[in-house]
């Protein structure tokens, strides 16, 4: 059995309007709504890009190695994201509170770092259990009730976390 239709030339006008016909019935079937959501998203990650980076770092340790490691990491996000675009904190708990002391060997860096923006929280409830005041610590540092707490809280924000 032969078929009995016939392929028949179409004329460069007709194909042209074929064409326009279908992209114009594409058009047509996409919603609105995905248009102004498109945009939306555009807007959102424009928004993402401007806003500051922030990062918690959690020290719990007192190896100086490791605070020399941790104190270098800010200073150089601080370098490369810019002082002005990026947020760290710093909150110590645990046996790294002795870090913070006024006779800390790494005493100086840390009120370095703060000179340069960081934020240096020392956990009070590890400063009641170590037996430590408020006149032991560095000058620089500030305080929270509780390191872990804080940690959590920062996080909630949508600070990064870095436990070195």
């Amino acid at each position: 059995m032969q078929s009995t239709m016939q392929a028949r030339p179409v004329n460069g006008g007709r194909r042209i309007a074929l064409a326009l016909s279908a992209v114009l019935a594409a058009c047509l079937a996409v919603p609105a709504s995905s248009y102004a959501a498109g945009d939306a998203q555009a807007r959102a990650s424009a928004e993402t890009m401007n806003k500051k980076e922030r990062i918690v770092f959690h020290v719990t340790n007192d190896d100086p190695r490791i605070w020399n490691q941790s104190l270098n990491n800010m200073n150089q996000l601080q370098k490369i994201i810019g002082k002005n675009n990026i947020d760290i904190e710093l909150v110590v708990n645990g046996y790294g509170i002795g870090m913070l002391k006024m006779d800390s060997v790494v005493g100086n860096r840390v009120d370095e770092a703060v000179a340069e923006g960081v934020k240096v929280v020392a956990c009070e409830q590890t400063m009641r259990g170590f037996k430590l005041t408020k006149d032991d610590m560095l000058k620089s540092v500030g305080y929270v009730p509780g390191g872990v707490i804080e940690v959590m809280q920062k996080q909630r924000e949508g600070y990064a976390y870095l436990k070195p």
